[in-house]
C-alpha cells in the first residue's frame, strides 16, 4: 500500500513536530512519521525567538503557564585554578527584553505540540517506525515498519543522532566525543531563583541551574562519566545534599525530584544539511553540548527555515525537494550552526584545559564582557536573537 504526500517529516521530537506544524499550518500537505517518544524528564530553555515562533504557530498559549521566565544569566568561575574569571551577570532588560526566554519541562512542551498538531487537517500522523528511506531524482520513498510506503517530494529528517535520513541522503558528519557526561534532573529548593539562571564553571564542565515554576529549577551537571553514574546512583538525601554543596546553597535547602538522566557529551555536525531531497534538522544535523541553551533552539531555527522555504516554493509552483532549494537551506543554516558549535566547543574545552594561556584568555574575555556594556549587549543580542532569523522566529506567519 503506497500513500503520497507533499512533505514528510521523519521524527517526532520538538524540532520535527515544529516543522510539521509550521508546514501544515501554511497549507502544505504533511505527514509526520514517528513512534511516540518515551517520557522525557528533561527541560528546555526556549530563547525568545523560539517562543515567538511557537506563539506564531499557536502552540505557546497551550504551554505558557507551565514555563518560567529567564530574566538574567549569571556565570560564576567555581574552579580552584590560578587564573579565574570574574563573575558576570547578564540581564535581559539591558537589551530591551522582559526575558531571554522561558524554561519548560519537555513533557509540557511535547503535549502542547501534540495538541496543536492534532488540530491541523493538513497534517497526518503515522505512529510507526521508518525502516528505509530511498531518494531518487523525482522523490523519496519511505518504507514503514508494517510494510506500507509513503511517496513524497521532500523529507525533513528530524530523526536524531543516529539519523536514518542522514545516512539515506549520503551525508557524512564530523564527530568528536568529550570525556564528559551530563547528569540531568529537577530539584525543589527553599529560596526563590528570581528568574536567574546560574552557571557554575568547574574543571569538569558547567553546573547549571535553570529556573522552573515556583521554587523549582532544572539542573545540568557536567562531570566525567564515572562521576555522573556515581551521582545518579546516590540516595535522594545524599544527592540533594551534594547538589546543595555544589550550588553553594544559593537556593537554600535542595530536594531532588524523581527522574534522573545521564547523557554522554559529544559534538557532531553534518557536512551538508541537505542533499538528495532530504533536509536535516535538529540532532540529525548537529549535536552540541548542553551549554548556553543552544541545542534545541538551533533545531527550531532549522525547522522554521525549511518550512519557510517550502512554503515559498509551493506558492511559486516550484519543487520543494529541488537541489536549488536544498542548497539554499544549507547556506541559510550553515553559518548559524557552525558559529554556535565553535563557540560552545571553545568554551567547553577552555574549562577542561590546564593550559594557563587558555585559562587567561577565557578570564580576560569574561572580564571584557563584564566591563564593556556595548560589547556585553552585542553578545547577548546575538546569543538570544541572531541577526539572520527566519520569519517564524520574528513572530511572522508563513
Amino acid at each position: 500500500m503506497e500513500r503520497e504526500c507533499e512533505v514528510v517529516v521523519v521524527g517526532g521530537g520538538p524540532a520535527g513536530l515544529t516543522a510539521a506544524i509550521a508546514l501544515a499550518a501554511a497549507g502544505v500537505e504533511t505527514a509526520l512519521i514517528a513512534k511516540r517518544p518515551p517520557a522525557d524528564n528533561r527541560t528546555t530553555a526556549l530563547l525568545s525567538g523560539s517562543v515567538a515562533a511557537l506563539e506564531a504557530l499557536d502552540v505557546w498559549p497551550l504551554c505558557r503557564d507551565q514555563s518560567a521566565a529567564l530574566t538574567a544569566i549569571r556565570l560564576i568561575d567555581d574552579t580552584v585554578r590560578l587564573l579565574r574569571a570574574p563573575e558576570v551577570m547578564f540581564a535581559a532588560a539591558e537589551i530591551g527584553l522582559d526575558a531571554f526566554g522561558h524554561n519548560i519541562e519537555n513533557r509540557y512542551l511535547i503535549a502542547a505540540l501534540d495538541r496543536r498538531a492534532g488540530a491541523l487537517s493538513q497534517l497526518k500522523r503515522i505512529d510507526t517506525a521508518v525502516t528505509a528511506v530511498e531518494p531518487d531524482e523525482t522523490g523519496v520513498t519511505i518504507h514503514l515498519h508494517e510494510g506500507a510506503t509513503v511517496r513524497t517530494r521532500l523529507v525533513v529528517g528530524a530523526d536524531g543522532r543516529k539519523s536514518l535520513c542522514r545516512a539515506a541522503a549520503g551525508i557524512e558528519s564530523e564527530h568528536r566525543s568529550y570525556p564528559q557526561a551530563a547528569l540531568t534532573l529537577n530539584i525543589a529548593h527553599a529560596r526563590p531563583h528570581h528568574g536567574t539562571s546560574t552557571e557554575f564553571h568547574t574543571e569538569s564542565g558547567p553546573f547549571t541551574l535553570v529556573p522552573l515554576l515556583g521554587l523549582r529549577s532544572s539542573l545540568v551537571c557536567v562531570v566525567d562519566p564515572a562521576e555522573a553514574e556515581h551521582l545518579r546512583g546516590l540516595e535522594p538525601a545524599a544527592l540533594s545534599a551534594e547538589i546543595e554543596r555544589r550550588a553553594h546553597s544559593i537556593l537554600g535547602r535542595v530536594t531532588v525530584e524523581e527522574g534522573r538522566g545521564v547523557f554522554l557529551l559529544a559534538i557532531e555536525t553534518a557536512r551538508s544539511l541537505a542533499r538528495n531531497r532530504i533536509a536535516l534538522i535538529g540532532e540529525a544535523a548537529h549535536i552540541i553540548p548542553p551549554i548556553g541553551a543552544q541545542g534545541l533552539n538551533l533545531g527550531l531555527r532549522d525547522a522554521a527555515t525549511i518550512a519557510e522555504l517550502v512554503v515559498e516554493a509551493r506558492r511559486d509552483g516550484a519543487d520543494a525537494g529541488s537541489p536549488e532549494l536544498l542548497a539554499r537551506y544549507d547556506r541559510m543554516r550553515r553559518a548559524d550552526v557552525t558559529s554556535r558549535a565553535v563557540a560552545v566547543d571553545a568554551l567547553n574545552r577552555s574549562l577542561l584545559t590546564d593550559f594557563l594561556p587558555v585559562q587567561g584568555a577565557r578570564g580576560f574575555g569574561l572580564y571584557l564582557l563584564d566591563r564593556i556594556g556595548p560589547l556585553r549587549r552585542a553578545v547577548m543580542r546575538e546569543g538570544v536573537e541572531p541577526a539572520a532569523q527566519p520569519k517564524l522566529m520574528r513572530g511572522e506567519a508563513l
